[in-house]
Parts: C-alpha cells; sequence; structure tokens
C-alpha cells in the first residue's frame, strides 16, 4: 500500500497537518487565481495522475489529506486506471457530506464531496478531470449521523445505503473495485481530540478499524482515502494509528 499525503484542507497548504502514517509521496502544488474550483483542479489532477500510476501498477494507494474534498482526485485516478469506470464507494463520515451550492448554509465547501461523486454540478471539478459520476447505489455512508434537513431529504430519496458502522459486512460492500473513504471524524468526538467538526455518539477507533477491516478482506478495495480532519498538534493522529489496519 503506498501512502499519498496531500498536506491541504481543501486549498489551505498545511504542510504541518498530522498523519497517521509516513507518507511514501507528499504532492503539493503552487495555487494560483482567485477561482477555488480552479485551484482545486490543479492539484487533484496531479493526485490522480499518482494514484492512477500507482493503480495500474497493482498498488492500493492511501491517500491522506485534511479534508474529504481530495476524493474526488483519488476516484479520478481509479477511474484512469480502469478506462474510465466508476468504482463503488464506501464512505465512513460522521457527516453526509451531501450538501449543495444550494443547500448549504456555510458555504463550506468540505460538506458536498460525497454528492459530487454522484454527479452534482460536473462543471465544478468532475468535468475537468475526467471524473464520471459513480451511481448512488453503488455508494454506502457508513454512520452520518450529523445530517442537515437537506441531506437527509435527500439520502431519502436516492438510491445510497446508510449503515452503522457495526452493521458493515462484506454483504453490504457494493460489487466491483470499491474507494473506501474514511473521514476520522467518524469516531466518537468525545474519543478524539482536536477534530475541526466533532461529534458525539459515534464508534470507537477500534470499531471503525474493525468495520475498515472487513470492507479490505473483500479484496476489491482500489484505493483509499483517509481524511485527517482535524486541528494540528491535538495527537489525534497517534490515537487512531493502532486501531487503523493500513
Amino acid at each position: 500500500m503506498t501512502r499519498i499525503l496531500v498536506p491541504y484542507h481543501l486549498d489551505e497548504h498545511r504542510p504541518g497537518l498530522d498523519v497517521p502514517f509516513e507518507p511514501g509521496v507528499t504532492v503539493t502544488r503552487e495555487l494560483a487565481g482567485d477561482d477555488v474550483w480552479a485551484r482545486l483542479a490543479g492539484l487533484y489532477d496531479e493526485v490522480a495522475d499518482v494514484v492512477a500510476a500507482d493503480v495500474r501498477g497493482g498498488e492500493v494507494p492511501l491517500v491522506m489529506s485534511g479534508d474529504c474534498m481530495v476524493s474526488q482526485a483519488v476516484v479520478a485516478g481509479v477511474e484512469r486506471a480502469h478506462d474510465g469506470a466508476p468504482p463503488s464507494v464506501v464512505w465512513f463520515d460522521a457527516h453526509g457530506d451531501v450538501q449543495t451550492l444550494e443547500t448549504t448554509t456555510s458555504g463550506y465547501l468540505g460538506g458536498m464531496p460525497l454528492r459530487m461523486l454522484a454527479g452534482y454540478r460536473p462543471e465544478l471539478l468532475a468535468d475537468g478531470l475526467g471524473l464520471a459520476p459513480v451511481p448512488e447505489d453503488r455508494i454506502v455512508l457508513v454512520d452520518g449521523r450529523d445530517l442537515d434537513p437537506p441531506e437527509r431529504d435527500y439520502l431519502a430519496a436516492s438510491e445510497i445505503r446508510q449503515v452503522f458502522t457495526a452493521e458493515l459486512h462484506s454483504s453490504r460492500v457494493p460489487d466491483g473495485p470499491v474507494y473506501l473513504h474514511v473521514d476520522l471524524d467518524v469516531i466518537d468526538g468525545a474519543q478524539l481530540p482536536g477534530l475541526l467538526f466533532p461529534v458525539p455518539g459515534g464508534p470507537s477507533a477500534s470499531e471503525v478499524g474493525q468495520a475498515v477491516r472487513r470492507v479490505l478482506d473483500t479484496g476489491r478495495v482500489a484505493a483509499v482515502g483517509l481524511g485527517c480532519t482535524w486541528h494540528d498538534g491535538q495527537g489525534a493522529a497517534a490515537r487512531v494509528r493502532g486501531a487503523l489496519p493500513f
């Protein structure tokens, strides 16, 4: 498993980002211009190329970053390596990440990456990355306990399946190659210090690690994204390291 570090929170460079594992590759880029989507697209195109080369070489890349939007790059890389075919998605997160620019009240772009993978507003990033949408019935949202009303409405009407961490077994993993995404804020916010958006009442780090192992044991994981969504210097990376099977 190749460990790739993308030390950013969206377009904010975070060279001191605490991550659980020592990276073998670090991807950075000078981000210029006033358009945040263009800045992200340039960075993500480079990340996608690194991921694609790794997948073609028979490796399973682990991409660590300070947000979940980098998932667009990881999935684009898997698609480049698989002749444009989108993988299925297993998405661990305390949040739904299915907001849109039209529904968000905060304007936070990190609240919409799963919705974008499902095909929302492809002109923002997907078109430039050559990213094909993932069908909703091939997406599983694990946990997602903190949802805004528009997110609840969307998920209720969509074909995305939602399960608790303990319920995720191999039979619930969608068919085909899988992009496994783990935003570490899925862990109970009371147990993990320094999270940007902590949510109480979630699973322990050990329970998340066991569920992740069950997905890996299918032998179909093509790439992994790890959202290190915390403040630096709080010890969160060290807390989760031993629980994660990477």
